[in-house]
């Protein structure tokens, strides 16, 4: 708790210093990272601390799922004709093909979030996020980075879920979405994931504006 405590402090110092009524309502926020860089572990942790905030926007996606992973919670798993033919209606805010597979985040399934009162959480990719980038919508772009390459293999390798070649492929494309993450106006923030208290207390920081904008909706609809 401690630690979490000085973080915010230490964090809030580089919050814009615009006034709170000159936003007005919670931005979406996307969250951006390499594979095994410890996204999942952050939102879950975030959703956890502030039930009812947060809402996960379950993108789809037409790889097959890993051990443990439930339709519709961790992704909306569908076959690869579906999901083109969903990209012909032009039915995504975002998509990209990685590794094979497509990816995507449904309108839909950002206006669900927002029509129960909750703050989208986005996890995406960089190709994802150039694309939100080019709409209008009002996003906090968070990029999620390990504290070194070694230690992003040995994670990948500890999950023990994918192949080495697979493995050897995702830490080769990690090295291109580390360095997108200090291209100008990509993202507002980069969280070296080091230590998780310490990454998501940072994390907590930089949404401080979001989270007053969503306590104060929570009260308004009460009244």
């Amino acid at each position: 708790e401690n630690v979490r405590a000085h973080a915010h402090e230490y964090f809030s110092t580089f919050l814009p210093t615009a006034p709170l009524d000159s936003q007005k309502k919670p931005r979406i926020l996307v969250i951006c990272g390499p594979s095994g860089v410890g996204k999942g572990s952050l939102i879950h942790k975030l959703m956890k601390e502030y039930p009812g905030v947060f809402g996960f926007s379950v993108s789809h996606t037409t790889r097959a799922p890993r051990p443990g992973e439930k339709d519709g919670q961790d992704y909306h798993f569908v076959p690869r004709a579906e999901m083109e033919k969903l990209i012909e209606e032009n039915g995504f805010v975002e998509k990209a093909e990685v590794h094979g597979n497509f990816y995507g985040t449904s309108i839909r399934a950002v206006e669900d979030v927002q029509g129960q009162g909750k703050i989208p959480i986005l996890d995406i990719d960089v190709q994802g996020v150039r694309q939100v980038r080019r709409s209008d919508v009002e996003a906090l772009y968070i990029f999620v980075a390990p504290p070194s390459q070694d230690e992003l293999t040995k994670r990948l390798t500890g999950r023990g879920t994918e192949s080495a070649e697979v493995i050897a492929k995702r830490v080769a494309n990690s090295t291109a979405e580390i360095e997108a993450s200090s291209e100008p106006g990509l993202f507002d923030h980069v969280i070296v994931n080091d230590r998780l208290d310490t990454a998501f207390a940072e994390l907590v920081a930089l949404l401080h504006q979001d989270l007053k904008l969503a306590a104060k909706q929570d009260q308004e609809q009460e009244k």
